[in-house]
């Protein structure tokens, strides 16, 4: 059984930086791709990124491109989101997941496993 774990969720204000990382046990973590993803109140849960199974290819939602970085470190199990000049219109809860390939994936319907999400709030 795979299990995702967040962290690194907060209350900032806008301009703010965080960076969430997501802590991977339970299978061969540098096999998959990982991604982001991101819910708001009322909103459908939503793409942020994903990094493929070496790192070396990311994709971003267009809404975050310029100000998100994701990277992983396989030795560690781990993934980061980093997000630089927050936005008001970026409080969500953010969820980390791993897919069933290898390849760097967008379509929420190919990931598997979920975190429990880490809380984002940024105030103007």
């Amino acid at each position: 059984q795979v299990q995702l774990v967040e962290s690194g969720g907060g209350l900032v204000q806008a301009g703010d930086s965080l960076r969430l990382s997501c802590a991977a046990s339970g299978r061969t973590f540098n096999s998959y791709a990982m991604g982001w993803f991101r819910q708001a109140p009322g909103k459908e849960r939503e793409f942020v990124a994903t990094i493929n199974w070496s790192g070396g290819s990311t994709v971003y939602a267009d809404s975050v491109k310029g100000r998100f970085t994701i990277s992983r470190d396989n030795a560690k199990n781990t993934v980061y989101l980093q997000m630089n000049s927050l936005k008001p219109e970026d409080t969500a809860t953010y969820y980390c997941a791993t897919t069933r390939a290898t390849v760097a994936e967008i379509r929420r319907s190919r990931y598997n496993y979920w975190g429990q999400g880490t809380q984002v709030t940024v105030s103007a």
